[in-house]
């Protein structure tokens, strides 16, 4: 009887929508990226970050090394700072006033983006200072 049960949990249920096209998932994908651009100052603060080691790099004509680096350690901070924004967004919408423990969510994504970025900004200072202290 038991088994019975368990193979009954697992039955799949109809699906209701159809999958969408590669070309539309990236476009939901594209759409998610300028809603989180146009909407949070704290990406666009990161973004800019971004950038500007990005142009760095190119200026101070960084090693294949740290370009990885400092593409991979960026791309973790940008898609830190969407997964952080995607759950205060998903806590606003589950929870009705203020909850202690909804605070607590929230304040420990927020941290998750610092510490991200604390070792964003240690990685670049190790790469750049050397470079910076050649140009004196």
């Amino acid at each position: 009887m038991d088994s019975e049960k368990k193979d009954t949990d697992f039955i799949e249920k109809p699906v209701t929508h159809r999958k969408h096209s590669l070309l539309k998932s990236f476009k939901c994908a594209a759409k998610g990226i300028a809603r989180v651009i146009l909407t949070q100052r704290s990406f666009r603060i990161q973004l800019l970050m971004f950038v500007l080691t990005v142009i760095a790099g190119f200026i101070f004509h960084i090693s294949t090394t740290e370009w990885l680096f400092i593409l991979l350690i960026g791309c973790m901070v940008l898609s830190l700072e969407m997964i952080n924004t995607c759950l205060e967004f998903i806590i606003d919408l589950v929870t009705e006033g203020y909850r202690i423990h909804a605070k607590h969510i929230k304040d420990i994504s927020a941290g998750a983006v610092l510490v991200s970025s604390l070792i964003a900004l240690i990685g670049g200072l190790i790469i750049f200072i050397p470079y910076l202290l050649a140009l004196f």
